[in-house]
């Protein structure tokens, strides 16, 4: 009968008792300092560690230490004992990469696929109560820092509100929105709040040559309310945040992280061109030249050339889109 040197512990003092650990018909039983027995079965072994002691936990909480851990390993085997899969993979460098590997994998194939379809189901599933507090402290932070009042005279802003108001939406259930207009020290720009509010710069309405260019770049707003491409984007960004929305009811950790997350905000290729698509549509349904719309991103581009891009440049005006734009036509 094969004896094992180890040092027991009653869980009650932190005395180690001397003792020896043998194994007969299933039943583990230690004798020296200490004596007691138990099924085999009701014992908890811990993990195998290059340098670290081997523990066998009883139901009680009592445990032993086995420093002769290659004895151990060999009683183990005589018993039939087994590491779980886990633990054997772990013990495993080959099994080791392939389990990282398959780890990096599941990440990136999450973030690129399951990630944009979850926010997707997150963003129509919170209530409106949410965007509204969104888009209030964004726009709250964003006047504080970055915009100011309009300076455009009230009958120039009236005059682009009810111009876009007289259009028809493309598609049935067009959103709801409000035109904002504000000064601004990021440039020529435009971007839609959750809630509905549109934010124009006077900057960008003084670039435009006329108001059917303006109204392209509120088209491609709308678009961008109408397919809630920003709510989706700020769930992807707070993916944390929108977990705990779900299951708990608090939009704090999200509202918090908004406006950092609206400084820097890019759309995705996929949804700048369903943006562009909305707007391409609108003027269509409206009889506006779509070379308006791309005379729009023309005008951008030529200003973004002349310095850094803004702020908030979620809609950059690329070769690409001007020509998706023209040949549309």
């Amino acid at each position: 009968m094969k004896q094992i040197p180890a040092s027991y512990f009653d869980g009650k003092t932190s005395r180690a008792h001397r003792v020896s650990l043998s194994v007969v018909g299933g039943i583990a039983t230690i004798t020296g300092d200490a004596e007691r027995a138990a099924p085999i079965s009701t014992l908890r072994v811990s993990e195998r560690t290059r340098n670290g002691l081997r523990k066998v936990t009883f139901p009680d909480d009592a445990y032993l230490e086995i420093n002769n851990a290659p004895e151990f390993d060999a009683l183990l085997a005589e018993t039939g004992y087994r590491d779980s899969a886990v633990v054997r993979m772990q013990q495993s460098w080959r099994n080791a990469v392939i389990g990282l590997v398959a780890t990096i994998a599941i990440l990136v194939l999450g973030y690129l696929y399951a990630l944009p379809v979850a926010a997707d189901i997150v963003a129509k599933a919170l209530p409106e109560s949410v965007e509204r507090s969104i888009s209030k402290g964004t726009l709250e932070f964003l006047d504080k820092r970055i915009l100011a009042p309009s300076q455009l005279p009230v009958a120039r802003r009236d005059a682009i509100t009810k111009k876009f108001q007289m259009m028809v939406p493309p598609k049935a259930g067009a959103p709801s929105y409000e035109i904002i207009f504000r000064k601004s020290n990021i440039g020529p720009n435009a971007f839609a709040l959750p809630s509905g509010q549109i934010i124009m710069t006077d900057e960008l309405v003084k670039l435009m040559n006329n108001d059917e260019q303006v109204i392209g770049v509120l088209a491609h707003e709308l678009g961008h309310l109408h397919e809630r491409h920003l709510m989706r984007r700020i769930v992807q960004s707070s993916a944390i945040g929108a977990v705990i929305t779900v299951i708990f009811g608090d939009v704090s950790s999200i509202i918090a992280t908004v406006p950092t997350v609206m400084l820097d905000m890019k759309y995705s290729r996929d949804a700048e061109r369903e943006a562009d698509d909305y707007a391409i549509a609108m003027m269509k349904a409206n009889g506006i030249p779509l070379s308006q719309l791309s005379d729009s991103f023309e005008r951008m581009k030529a200003k973004q050339g002349e310095a850094p891009p803004p702020y908030l440049s979620s809609h950059p005006s690329t070769d690409d889109r001007i020509a998706h734009i023209k040949n549309a036509q």
